[in-house]
This record gives C-alpha cells, structure tokens and sequence, in this order.
C-alpha cells in the first residue's frame, strides 16, 4: 500500500488590532500603526519562509453604550496604503488585505488590488467582506446599507465585476517598439461592460494586466451562504476550527461543494486563524497561557462582553463577583452596535440560563466565566509541542495551514520563527526557500485564465 504524500503546511501572518486578542498593556507591547511596527512584522513572517501577511479592516470604530469601544486596538491604517508601502520593503511575502464589498465600487476596488499586485511583482491577495449592519453603513450612507439577505448578492456581483475589470487586459497589449512608434498592440484594451442587479457600469479600465492577473481571493465566513460563495469564487477561505473534528467536518463540508463549480479539491486552500504560546516546556507555556487569557480578560473586558448578552449597562457589577440576577434585555436595539458577537447570541434568556448554571457548578466569577467561555489559546506547548500540532491537523485533512495571530505586537512573531518553523522543516512539511515569485506560487494555485470573447463582447 502505497503511503499518502506528506502535505506541505501554508503558513501565514495576521497583524492583530482589530480584535481583543491583542495584550496592548504587555512591556512587549509596540504601536499599532507606527510604520516600524509593520515592516517588523512583515519582516519576521519573510525570514521565516510564510505565505502571506494578512491586514484585517474595520470600516468604523465600534462602540458600547454610545462609547467607543476602547478595548479592541483601534486606529488602524488604511491597508492598501500599508500593503504598498511593505511591497518595497519585502521580496516575497504575500500581501493580503480586507476590503469590504458593501460599501466600495468594483472599479475603485480592481483597480487598487491591480495596481498593489504590479508594484509587489504578483503579491497581491484579497479578503472579500460584507457588512451586514447598519451602524457601519451610517459611514457611508444616509440609512445604511442594503437589507441584510442581500449582502452576499451583492458580494458576488462585486467579484464577478472586479474579474470581468481584471480580464479586460489579458497582457499582451503593450508592444511598446520605439521603431513603430506603436505602443499599443490593441487598441480595445481595458473595454468592459457589466449590466447587473447592482452593478451598470462601461468604459476602459486603466490598469494593465498584473503579474497574477487577478489577486488571490479569500473570503471568510462559516454560514452556509459563506461556505458556498468561498467553494464559487475564492481561492482559499478563513476557518474558525482549530480542532481535530470540528476542522476535519468544515475541511470536508466545503471542500466536497467545489466539484458542483467544475473545481478540483487543490483550488481551494482551508487556513483556520489560530493563535499561539510557547514556553520552554508544555507546563510552562500553559502557565504562560493562563496568564495571557487573563491579560486579555481583564475585568473591564469581563463586564463589557457580558454586556453583548444582557444588553444592559453593567458597569455597576464587580467582574470579580457572581453573574447578574436580572435577565437580559431583548430586542433589535443593542448595546454593542456593530459587534458580531452580538450576532452569536440569538437567544440570550437561554445564554443566561447556561452560563448561570455553569457559573454555579464551578464557582465561576464573572471574568472567570468570560474566560471560560470565550476561545482560548489554539496551540500551547513547547515549539516541538505546537509543530507537532500543526503537523498533525493537516496531515489529517483539519486544514491546509494556519493564520497566526500573536498577541503581542510587533514582535509576537518571533519565536515562533525561531523555533516552530525549524522544525516543520526538518518534518519536511513546509518550504525551506521560496519557490516561486507569487503569491499564487506559493500556495499551489494555477494562474487564473481569461474569460474567451468578454472583452470583444464589451467592445
């Protein structure tokens, strides 16, 4: 019997800010949005061989009670500004960023990416988003935004779009010959016509076919519209599992939707965020993991994510002391406007109900139920602990790879580089060089193919 092939890990890099991962107060902790901070970060996830670093985005500063929420690290860039600045910095290192599909426009959108993928030399990816409320719409528009069911609507129009842009150059226009005085060899380049739903669009798009051709398209999201759109139009998606069962049934959930698109199982990468310490031993990395759970649970974080359930102001409650006796307060109107973990309690009364009688039979405070009940560290032990970890999820088909999320910031990144990744390679697991110049080259995805007769159609 022939033994299966030992699959190569991919490995990426997530610059934390926008979430409450993040230990600001720790000694260690650097800037958010000084450019130094970047270019560390980057830096490390190159030496280190990584696939790609990965800026999340956030259209609007959330808020509690009226009150910015001041717990999440905010104040972050714009990122196609910092992805262009850290392509002249960085050789290799994919470039991947969050732009949002509700509240942009296709052309503005294929344009930027275009243009980021030609300064990098094909380093460009795309996390395509939605937002589905009308707390971040208010940014942009009186009212909001579209109703909630039609953002992945909207959503695929805007990539369909964006790759009818893309492939109005299909890359052999320019002929550039002094001699001739012919710079063009066609002069229909760059023609598009789109007529949707939500798009009416027509003119010339002003940017040559990049090295790519198009980024590579990730997209996020663990609902049954999301798992579809990524098995349609993505190259790989965010999971959230970061167990043996759970990422082995999503691994195969969306992986067995990709034949009903005419795509084979290799065109779709699965790379759960996960997040990680270490320690010298497996017993010192967890103490160290205690310690940073309850860093990043402090007792004002305690209180104010008890809030997304009871939907009342409880700073008046000790987080040290029991859960409130009232109940929550239901209804549309929350107090956490924009949160999504507001979105995972669709039932709050019964939320209450658990988490009092879990409070109760283990004499749990309220920081130490939050603590309790919110996602801990995903990879703790020593660094041949945690490759061994790594390793064994995706030899078992639980993912593709991993996005790291450090809780430190800039330089959360490197021990990991220094004593993880060493040995995956001596696993034979992942690169030892990079092979190839893109993005694409680095994941294993084919360059994408123009679509025959669609710019003749829009000339």
């Amino acid at each position: 019997m022939t033994a299966k092939p030992l699959k190569q890990i991919h490995l990426a890099a997530h610059f934390p800010g926008v979430n409450n991962t993040t230990v600001w107060s720790d000694p260690a902790a650097g800037s958010h949005i000084d450019f130094d901070s970047f270019v560390h970060f980057a830096r490390t996830a190159e030496r280190a061989k990584f696939d790609f670093l990965f800026l999340a985005e956030g259209l609007r500063l959330r808020e509690q009670g009226g009150r910015i929420y001041d717990l999440d690290v905010v104040g972050r860039p714009d990122t196609f500004t910092v992805l262009a600045a850290l392509a002249a910095v960085t050789d290799h290192l994919g470039l991947t960023g969050t732009i949002n599909s509700t509240f942009n426009e296709p052309y503005e959108v294929a344009r930027q990416f275009a243009s980021l993928d030609h300064l990098s030399d094909g380093r460009a990816a795309w996390n395509v988003v939605t937002s589905w409320d009308a707390f971040t719409g208010e940014n942009f528009r009186r009212g909001g935004f579209l109703p909630r069911e039609e953002r992945y609507s909207r959503a695929k129009e805007f990539l369909a779009t964006a790759h009818e842009l893309f492939d109005s150059w299909d890359g052999g226009e320019i002929a550039a010959d002094a001699g001739s005085g012919t710079f063009l060899r066609d002069a229909r380049a760059g023609a598009f016509a789109h007529k949707g739903p939500q798009f009416d669009i027509e003119g010339r798009f002003n940017v040559p076919r990049s090295p790519q051709g198009r980024p590579v398209i990730f997209q996020a999201g663990d609902s049954d519209e999301g798992r579809e759109f990524a098995a349609s139009d993505a190259d790989a998606i965010f999971g959230r599992y970061g167990t043996l069962d759970e990422g082995r049934a999503f691994y195969a959930d969306v992986k067995r939707r990709l034949a009903k698109y005419g795509r084979t199982h290799d065109q779709l990468k699965i790379l759960p965020a996960a997040t990680f310490v270490l320690g010298d031993t497996d017993a010192e990395a967890r103490e160290a993991a205690h310690e940073v759970r309850r860093l990043q649970v402090s007792g004002q974080t305690a209180i104010k994510y008890l809030e997304h359930v009871w939907n009342r102001d409880l700073s008046g409650y000790d987080p040290d002391g029991p859960l409130p006796d009232i109940d929550p307060e239901t209804g549309e109107n929350t107090i956490a406007l924009g949160r999504a973990s507001v979105r995972q309690f669709r039932d709050p009364l019964e939320t209450a109900r658990q988490w009092r009688a879990l409070a109760e039979a283990k004499s749990l405070s309220i920081r130490e139920l939050v603590i309790a009940t919110t996602a801990g560290q995903t990879f703790v032990g020593s660094a041949a602990t945690v490759a061994e970890q790594i390793d064994t999820l995706v030899q078992a088909d639980a993912a593709d790879g991993f996005i790291l999320v450090p809780h430190i910031t800039p330089g959360g990144l490197d021990a990991f580089a220094d004593t993880v990744v060493p040995l995956l390679q001596e696993r034979g697991v992942f690169r030892t060089e990079y092979e190839g110049t893109t993005l694409r080259d680095h994941l294993g995805l084919a360059a994408p193919q123009t679509v025959p007769g669609r710019r003749a159609a829009a000339s």
